[in-house]
């Protein structure tokens, strides 16, 4: 089937939906091809897929990214800052040098990666707060019975 703006491509992952989410996030991917990007900038979202047409209006991870930065790698790291601490009890231009890059380093690389699995998985899931649909459809001119993830 060739793909163009007006005929979207139809979701199809090969080895599963998780194995889908993870590889469009990961490569910052569009979730419905596979193809286009995802991204404009680091952190910012296109509005619309330059391969299949998806429109992103859907995409809402919110605080998400920053959260699960802060829970999955932050807090390990600072149980590592303080283990350095007690254990070595060094100069704090020690902790400049090791603890500071490691957790800006640390919170800032996956923040990418963590926003496009969730827009993935928001796309290939379906997912939107429950009792919005007519809202959204009121706010963004589309048909309030249809579903906006199959644009």
């Amino acid at each position: 089937m060739q793909e163009t703006p007006d005929q979207p491509v139809p979701f199809e992952p090969s080895g599963g939906k998780l194995r889908w989410i993870l590889r469009c996030g990961w490569k910052g991917l569009c979730p419905r091809c596979g193809k286009g990007r995802m991204f404009k900038s680091w952190l910012k979202i296109v509005d619309k897929c330059d391969v299949c047409g998806l429109d992103y209006r859907f995409a809402a991870p919110d605080d998400g990214p920053a959260f699960f930065s802060l829970c999955i790698i932050a807090l390990p790291l600072i149980f590592f800052v303080v283990w350095l601490q007690v254990a070595y009890d060094p100069p704090v231009w020690v902790h400049f040098v090791t603890s500071v890059p490691v957790m800006v380093l640390g919170t800032l690389l996956p923040l990418r990666p963590i926003k496009g699995w969730l827009v993935a998985s928001q796309f290939v899931n379906r997912a939107q707060q429950a009792g919005t649909q007519a809202l959204w459809a009121k706010l963004h001119g589309t048909d309030p019975n249809g579903n906006d993830f199959d644009q």
